[in-house]
């Protein structure tokens, strides 16, 4: 799950495996793979991070060799 902003300023959370995508038409709209959208207060940009973060926490994505520190 991932935490966003609602533009009322209230937090919620989205289970990322069923995002389809993530525009930017100026606010952020997220959109599911049933169709439901939600327009969000942070950037495509920070949304895309969260969701990165996201599938590395449950081993979908694995770290890349050259990033590792």
């Amino acid at each position: 799950m991932i935490q966003v902003t609602r533009l009322n300023g209230k937090l919620f959370s989205l289970n990322a495996l069923y995002i389809e995508q993530v525009e930017e038409f100026p606010d952020t709209t997220i959109t599911l793979s049933n169709g439901d959208k939600f327009i969000v207060k942070e950037s495509l940009e920070e949304v895309v991070k969260r969701i990165t973060n996201f599938y590395r926490e449950i081993n979908i994505v694995a770290t890349r060799k050259d990033m590792e520190g």
